[in-house]
């Protein structure tokens, strides 16, 4: 968690502001502020760091995704392709602006793969939610031909790659809105957090007044602006706005050493055979947040998870038996066992949920062991740890007959 790693003086400085005003609300008051405008200080940096012309941030990660896949025209009926392998927000995200989840495979970047999209696509496809996992990035140039061999809306959940980049341009960048996440486990944090970008105006006023109950925030007056559209309440309040803006500005400095250690401990697993990673399309722009393995097998890893806990090594996903970020475990979603109804269940899916034949998505996450990088860790830490994986991960090898 590298962002909770450096919580110092900045935080507290920025948080005092607040305090001192007294004013945690994010609009309006003007006077009472005395100047200290913390949300709006936290799209600058974000927009600093992605290079977006549009930032707005709100509550969570899980608004931010939701905000850009409505404020990007999609909604009730409409189907849109998502990943198995993903934190479950993302596809909680589209049932609950109402349209219909349709999975779709990946590849070994862990992201959707091209391939995998275009088999998905219906004639009631409208959009692809594309989720970047584990710091890394999608294989772009292939996905953007599909987006406009068959006019899709694609929009980007970043959630964990905030600041990861493709050939100079950030992830959450390439479609009609993108998404961050800045919970308690990103790089930068918030507590809780998020942010929507997208480079077009349109789709950006739409995000600020449906964030905020179709709240236009022009004028003085809150109680008399114009409404345009209908919202809800996604905003984020000035005290959780005050801890991301001095987080996001610790970003490059996280970047610059997550490489240094993530790349460090890959040279010295790379020397143990059976022992892979998964692919970035473009290393120069990895987060490296995560340092992520591929086993040859399922069982394989698996055996290594189990030696793994034997050695008492943690800081590690096993993603394939995760409750949360793969579909295996998703019998809610399965079953449909909703608190109320959704518009899937009237309009229904093109997929049974129950059924589904994604077997690069089964074979890619069933090898694969995720570690969280620590920006902290020194020299012998990180070595220290990259040859105990090492050795676990030689004990579960398969025997060669």
């Amino acid at each position: 968690m590298p962002g909770t790693e450096l919580f110092g003086q900045e935080e507290r400085k920025e948080v005092n502001d607040v305090m001192e005003t007294g004013m945690l609300f994010r609009y309006n008051h003007d006077q009472q502020r005395n100047g200290m405008w913390k949300a709006r200080e936290f799209e600058a940096e974000a927009m600093k760091i992605t290079g977006a012309k549009y930032a707005h941030a709100v509550s969570n990660g899980s608004a931010a995704i939701a905000i850009a896949l409505a404020s990007s025209g999609i909604g009730a009926g409409d189907e849109v392709i998502v990943p198995p392998f993903t934190f479950i927000a993302s596809v909680e995200a589209v049932l609950f602006i109402g349209a219909v989840p349709v999975f779709a495979e990946i590849d070994e970047t862990l992201c959707l793969s091209a391939e995998g999209i275009k088999k998905a696509i219906t004639p009631k496809t409208r959009g692809i939610c594309l989720v970047h996992m584990c710091g890394g990035m999608a294989d772009m140039d292939g996905i953007m031909k599909v987006v406009k061999d068959h006019n899709l809306i694609l929009v980007e959940d970043a959630g964990q790659a905030f600041a990861a980049s493709y050939k100079g341009t950030c992830v959450g960048l390439f479609g009609k809105a993108g998404s961050y996440s800045f919970d308690f486990f990103k790089i930068a944090t918030a507590g809780e957090g998020g942010i929507f970008v997208t480079n077009d105006e349109a789709t950006y006023k739409l995000a600020d007044a449906y964030s905020d109950h179709g709240h236009s925030h022009v004028g003085n007056n809150r109680g008399m602006e114009p409404h345009h559209v209908l919202g809800f309440n996604y905003r984020i309040s000035e005290l959780h706005a005050a801890v991301a803006v001095a987080q996001t500005r610790k970003v490059p400095q996280i970047l610059k050493a997550n490489r240094r250690i993530k790349y460090a401990m890959m040279d010295i697993l790379s020397q143990t055979e059976g022992i892979s990673f998964v692919t970035l399309p473009d290393p120069s722009g990895d987060s490296a947040t995560f340092l992520n393995l591929l086993m040859p097998d399922t069982d394989t890893a698996k055996r290594t998870v189990d030696e793994l806990n034997k050695a008492g090594i943690g800081g590690f996903n096993y993603w394939y038996t995760n409750m949360y970020h793969f579909i295996n475990q998703w019998d809610h979603l399965k079953n449909m066992s909703t608190v109320a109804k959704l518009p899937v269940e009237l309009v229904g899916s093109s997929q049974d949920y129950n059924n589904l034949h994604l077997p690069k998505s089964q074979e890619v996450v069933g090898r694969l062991i995720s570690f969280g990088i620590r920006c902290t860790w020194t020299d012998e830490e990180y070595k220290a740890l990259a040859n105990n994986i090492a050795s676990c991960a030689k004990k579960a090898m398969p025997v060669m007959a």
